[in-house]
């Protein structure tokens, strides 16, 4: 069975590679996609455009964010860079909501100065080949970000099905204009497609600002105080004052541990470290535990007088 530093070395390693997959294709798939909208001149079609210049800026910092959350902690960050994919994915978010509005804009203005639209046959091809290789990508991101526990890699994922399903739409819109001959539909798709994309974005910053503000995650919360009860009946000691949050990277735990008084401060000591250990190999993540001794007699009457006596 492979170490948590090898899997870690790996989960990096695959990460990195997922997103220079993912810039790379970002900058074919906003080739392609200006290349159909010189083409038709579809507002639809530039709305899918500008979020593929948005995705591309985003894989750029999220690519720079996932090696800066990779650098382990020191004197300047003892806490380590990790939180850095929050930040990533509120930024990520963020840039989806402007090309949300960019788009809306340039729908409007379009609609209300007259359409002009020709070869949409061409472009909705262009387009929907781009929304299924997306999806592909944005599929495997996902997969690839949730394996690795990867914030920053999960949200690229996110993004990128976003533009699949913007693409769908917009290959729809098409299609409609294509059938009926009524050239509204177009700019129509792509205020629909607008506030589709808005609302993804605005996840993004919502899962974004919970991380950084410290949200408790009840799910991993319970996970973690299953955990600990076995251990703490086996090492014979009793626990309070729980208190986990997640990094991006990292699971940080802070625990208050109640020892019998009788219970000297070295065997305290090291049946805490012990706890410490085999947690992190039960929940087999990468876990940081922090623990406070308190004897089981006096511990309420300290922390109720706030001096010892």
């Amino acid at each position: 069975m492979q170490s948590r530093a090898v899997r870690g070395a790996e989960a990096r390693r695959d990460n990195q590679h997922a997103m220079r997959l993912s810039l790379a294709i970002g900058v074919l798939m906003l080739a392609g996609k200006g290349s159909a909208y010189v083409l038709t001149g579809s507002a639809a079609i530039l709305s899918d455009a500008l979020e593929s210049v948005i995705h591309v800026l985003a894989v750029a910092f999220a690519a720079f964010s996932l090696y800066l959350s990779a650098k382990p902690a020191d004197r300047r960050f003892p806490y380590g860079y990790e939180r850095i994919a929050f930040f990533s994915a509120g930024f990520e978010g963020a840039l989806i909501v402007l090309a949300a509005i960019a788009i809306i804009w340039t729908a409007t203005y379009k609609w209300l100065h007259g359409l002009e639209l020709e070869r949409l046959g061409t472009g909705a091809l262009l387009v929907a080949a781009a929304g299924a290789v997306n999806g592909a990508l944005g599929w495997y991101l996902v997969r690839t970000g949730r394996r690795t526990r990867s914030i920053i890699l999960e949200a690229n994922g996110r993004h990128v099905l976003t533009d699949s399903w913007t693409s769908a739409g917009v290959v729809g819109g098409l299609c409609l204009v294509l059938v009926t001959g009524w050239l509204p539909f177009d700019p129509i798709v792509a205020i629909a497609v607008a506030l589709n994309i808005i609302w993804s974005g605005g996840r993004l910053m919502y899962r974004s600002v919970g991380g950084l503000m410290d949200y408790a995650d009840p799910a991993l919360s319970a996970r973690v105080q299953a955990a600990i009860q076995p251990f703490c009946r086996e090492l014979g000691f009793a626990h309070h004052g729980l208190r986990v949050r997640h990094t991006g990277h990292r699971i940080l735990v802070e625990v208050h541990l109640l020892f019998p008084f009788a219970v000297t401060l070295g065997d305290a000591h090291r049946r805490a470290t012990v706890l410490e250990r085999h947690l992190a190999e039960d929940l087999d993540d990468e876990v940081e535990v922090v623990t406070h001794l308190e004897s089981v007699e006096d511990h309420a009457a300290v922390h109720r007088d706030g001096h010892y006596s």
